[in-house]
Formats: C-alpha cells, structure tokens, sequence
C-alpha cells in the first residue's frame, strides 16, 4: 500500500504532461520519417522520445535535478548505440546516418519533455523537422551540382595491363612517365590477373590534376611495348 503514501497528484499529472508532450512531438517525427519510408519511422522515434522523457522524469521525481543531469549523459549514450544499429556501410556507401541523427534529436526532445521544458521540447521539434524537410531541396541541389576535380581533392589511379614477365619494365616505364608529367607517385601495386596478365596500378594524390594531360599520359603508356591496355580513373578521398 505504499502507493497511496507516495501517490501526489500534483507529481502524475506533471509527469502526464510530460510524457504526452513527447509522445506529441515524438508522433510529429517518428511521421514524417514513416512518411519516407525510414528504418526507424513513426513507432520508434515516439518510444525513443517517451523513452527518454521517462527515465528524466524518473529521475527528476528521486534524486531532482542533479540526477536528472545523470540520467540525460546516460541517455544520449545509450542512444548512440541505438542509432548504429540503424548505419549500415555497403561498400563505400554509408545508410542510415539520418535516421541514426534523428533518433539522437528524438531523444532530445523526450529529455527536454522529461525534465519539463515543453516549449524547449516544441522547439527543438520544428527544428529536427526544418532539418529533415526545409533542407532536403538544398541536399538535392548540391548532390546535382557537378563536382570541380580542380577544386576537390581526388585520389588518382593509373592502371595498366601488361603480361606478367614485363611488370618489372612496364613498372619502370609508368614512374617515369607521371614524373615526367610532375605528377608524383604515392604509391603502386601489382594486381595478378588470370592468363598470366598482370595489372600495376599508380595512385597519386593532387589537387591540380589536368584529365587532357592525364589522357596524354595514359595514351604515351598505351603505346609502350608490352602494355596491353591502359586508363586512369579518379574517386573522392574518404
């Protein structure tokens, strides 16, 4: 019966009003990332927000607000680990990096409920849905614009074809013709393909990369004997 000794009012009611505003706030996430067919959607992002304005409020109602301080360190923590079960890397492509974010900034918004600053909470709200909405035209407009190979730093390969007996040759050959062009070389190796052809490729890293003289190059190398086939192609440094 120590329910009715400890029961206030006054304390439910408070903490009602705090879970209904993440549980309101969390909706208008969790909404718009089901509405975009997310990992995390409508569900997870209102129980990470009620999730969160709980333990704040539980910990508010113990210990005030020094363990309401705790409490929120633990939260943002915890749900990192939370948000990385929503990253996945395929390749050199990274998903999920959003959602993991968005779930972080939900469990904001239940900590600020938590600790029962409403209007915080409605704040922080318009602003994770600014970020997920207002900004996706902008996102798109850059993704479109096409990339400055002069302006970006890119990391280059050289790749040549040649039989494997004349890899040490063509190796010599490859060297001197990108020192000649002053680009210099970072690093090489040797890929062994089947049919006794081998694959030497030059990585070199610059930002004043000319493609014209680069082909110029890539041509002279094809010409050289021994070469079977030669090109160059380029990716953005990681």
């Amino acid at each position: 019966m120590r329910f009715l000794q400890t029961f206030q009012l006054y304390d439910f009611l408070d903490t009602l009003v705090s879970l209904l505003t993440a549980f309101v706030f969390g909706t208008l996430i969790g909404a718009e990332r089901q509405y975009r067919q997310r990992s995390a959607g409508l569900r997870t992002n209102v129980l990470v927000a009620v999730g969160a304005s709980a333990f704040v409020d539980l910990a508010n109602r113990l210990t005030g607000a020094e363990g309401s301080v705790r409490v929120i360190a633990y939260v943002v923590s915890g749900i990192g680990f939370l948000g990385a079960g929503a990253i996945m890397k395929e390749g050199r492509t990274v998903r999920g990096l959003n959602t993991a974010a968005t779930l972080w900034a939900s469990a904001a918004v239940g900590c600020c409920a938590g600790a029962d600053m409403v209007a915080q909470a409605a704040l922080l709200t318009v602003f994770v849905l600014g970020g997920n909405t207002l900004l996706r035209p902008l996102v798109n407009a850059i993704d479109r614009t096409p990339i400055d190979e002069h302006a970006s730093e890119a990391s280059y390969d050289v790749l040549v074809s040649t039989d494997s007996a004349a890899i040490a040759s063509v190796r010599e050959v490859l060297l001197e013709k990108l020192e000649a062009a002053s680009y210099p070389v970072r690093d090489t190796k040797v890929v062994h393909r089947p049919g006794d052809i081998a694959e030497i490729v030059a990585t070199l890293v610059s930002q004043s990369i000319e493609p014209d003289e680069l082909d110029a190059v890539v041509a002279s190398l094809a010409a050289q004997p021994g070469v079977r086939h030669a090109t160059w192609n380029n990716r953005a440094l990681e």
